[in-house]
């Protein structure tokens, strides 16, 4: 008996070394997975860059809606139009909403500018970020070009989506892509909500001061589009 058991803890003895590098292979494995489902997450979503220039030159449009318009039933909550609103603009940040209370009508918002908030050489010198519902900027003194039109050539937008496909259009943008948006700005009303209502401003900052957006019609462009549509209006 004593025989046996030394036998088998011999055969033990020899097993061990060989399970031991079949589990470390696996976690190296593992591990390396993981390191290029991050490398190919970052590489995917990285900022995009142009020569220095204004992308964007045009303003957005908007439309003032009259008064007694038929809300829009969005879900459980209500619209009301007060605007038509539209924009070709550069996307200066995104941020995706996900358990504040707002985060079921309003699940992303996009920071976008135009004109000279579109020029790669002023954008090099501002760092911007979202949070808490706000867009901020900050850069070293002096700035680029004049605060004021910082504000009057930027905004946060709360996207409220149409559907499942601007939503899922708005979550993928990268920095730096080049979009058109068109849709209502509104006033939104529904449960734990209140009444939250649009900016109906580009100049005016601090709390109220972003558009309410449902966004209805959504695409990216180039910069040869713009200048395609410049020389037809022309």
């Amino acid at each position: 008996m004593a025989h046996r058991q030394l036998l088998a803890s011999n055969l033990l003895f020899i097993l061990r070394p060989s399970v031991r590098p079949i589990r470390e292979m696996k976690t190296l494995s593992a591990l390396l997975a993981i390191g290029l489902a991050i490398f190919g997450y970052t590489y995917l979503h990285r900022p995009i860059s142009y020569p220095a220039g204004i992308l964007v030159d045009s303003d957005p449009a908007q439309i003032a809606r009259a008064d007694g318009q038929t809300p829009i039933e969005h879900g459980e909550y209500r619209l009301k139009p007060l605007a038509r609103f539209s924009l070709d603009g550069r996307i200066l940040h995104r941020k995706v909403y996900r358990y504040d209370r707002q985060a079921k009508l309003v699940p992303v918002d996009l920071a976008v500018g135009w004109g000279p908030m579109s020029d790669q050489a002023v954008l090099d010198q501002i760092k911007i970020t979202q949070s808490m519902r706000f867009y901020w900027y900050e850069y070293q003194l002096p700035p680029p070009i004049p605060k004021e039109r910082i504000i009057s050539h930027s905004t946060n937008l709360h996207i409220i989506p149409a559907t499942s496909a601007v939503l899922s259009f708005c979550k993928s943008l990268r920095q730096g892509e080049l979009v058109h948006l068109e849709g209502e700005l509104v006033e939104a009303t529904g449960p734990e909500l209140g009444a939250w209502r649009s900016s109906l401003s580009r100049t005016d900052t601090g709390n109220g001061a972003c558009e309410l957006m449902l966004v209805q019609d959504c695409s990216r462009i180039s910069p040869a589009d713009i200048k395609r549509a410049r020389i037809v209006k022309h």
